[in-house]
């Protein structure tokens, strides 16, 4: 704050105070941060994308659809969301790392818990999807140009998009984490 006194002509006087602000910036890693959001946006949108599928494969059957393929879609669209904010805040040069925390723990135990059901869907008790894979589709190949090899290329497809889905999860839980100790880093080093 700088303050300086002027006086007139006679007794009168006044005080102006200029105050100086002072917005501090931090320094991110552009290219980690970069890579972060490249991959993440990737394994958000494979799970959008293959759960989005899955329901259309259970309405179809007039099969029930399992709540967790809308949590896993709704988590990855909040995870679009939450990049949309950071390259908002990035054109802004208002990204702080306690937001980056606070949004990155929020979605990595979202994540955590998407990544526990499918786990459990994928290799859980008798019936999960990794059994009624090696057994209906892994153990018995079809060959040939038939219904039969068309829908045993299907249930592959299927089998192997359940193994894409469990794999992006994870990578993106190991990103989130990964998002949180970049932030911490950045506070600390401009602090």
């Amino acid at each position: 704050m700088v303050t300086s006194t002027m006086t007139g002509t006679g007794t009168d006087s006044y005080v102006v105070e200029r105050r100086v602000a002072r917005v501090h910036r931090y320094h991110w890693p552009a290219i980690q941060l970069n890579v972060w959001m490249i991959v993440m946006l990737a394994a958000s949108l494979l799970i959008i994308g293959v759960f989005g599928s899955f329901i259309g494969i259970q309405q179809q059957l007039d099969l029930f659809v399992p709540w967790y393929f809308a949590y896993f879609i709704t988590v990855s669209s909040l995870t679009v969301a939450f990049i949309t904010l950071l390259l908002w805040l990035i054109a802004q040069r208002r990204l702080l790392p306690a937001i980056v925390i606070i949004g990155a723990f929020v979605l990595f135990v979202l994540w955590l818990v998407g990544l526990i059901v499918v786990s459990i869907e994928l290799w859980g008790p008798a019936g999960s999807v990794s059994a009624n894979c090696n057994n209906l589709v892994y153990n018995s190949v079809s060959e040939g140009n038939n219904q039969a090899t068309l829908a045993w290329l299907e249930q592959r497809s299927i089998c192997q998009q359940w193994q894409a889905v469990f794999a992006f999860g994870l990578i993106g839980d190991i990103f989130l984490l990964w998002l949180i100790v970049m932030a911490v880093q950045v506070f600390y080093d401009d602090a």
